[in-house]
């Protein structure tokens, strides 16, 4: 599997507000499903995702090297893992998380064998 540190946002109820993550994310071997924190998500084309059990919409994206990920209207922290930390510094144009746009947080792994039954059971 095809693993990247993406930016991840709930849209639903949300509109550019949603809670937001940087972290791992696991791809399917045709990229069209998603794994984070737990979550499956199946791919709807240009970054649109929807969560496999509730049926939320996501935006699942590459990092911004200048870490402005949210929506120009966005607001509130991004949830960052603390395991990848180091590894986003690399990739980002600063050398530091500013608390006030980070916050750090420990990101639950995927059950990808419990999402591989759902998506089963559904054809």
């Amino acid at each position: 599997m095809d693993t990247k540190i993406m930016y991840i946002e709930l849209k639903s109820g949300f509109s550019d507000d949603g809670p937001a993550w940087i972290g791992k994310v696991e791809f399917s071997k045709s990229g069209r499903t998603a794994y984070f924190n737990d979550k499956a998500f199946k791919h709807f084309g240009k970054g649109h995702y929807g969560d496999i059990e509730t049926g939320d919409s996501y935006w699942i994206s590459g990092i911004k090297k200048n870490g402005e990920d949210r929506h120009v209207f966005g607001k509130g922290k991004i949830q960052i893992d603390k395991l990848i930390v180091n590894e986003y510094l690399q990739l980002v144009d600063f050398d530091e998380l500013k608390s006030s746009k980070f916050e750090l947080v420990n990101i639950q792994s995927t059950d990808k064998v419990r999402f591989n039954e759902i998506l089963n059971a559904k054809l």
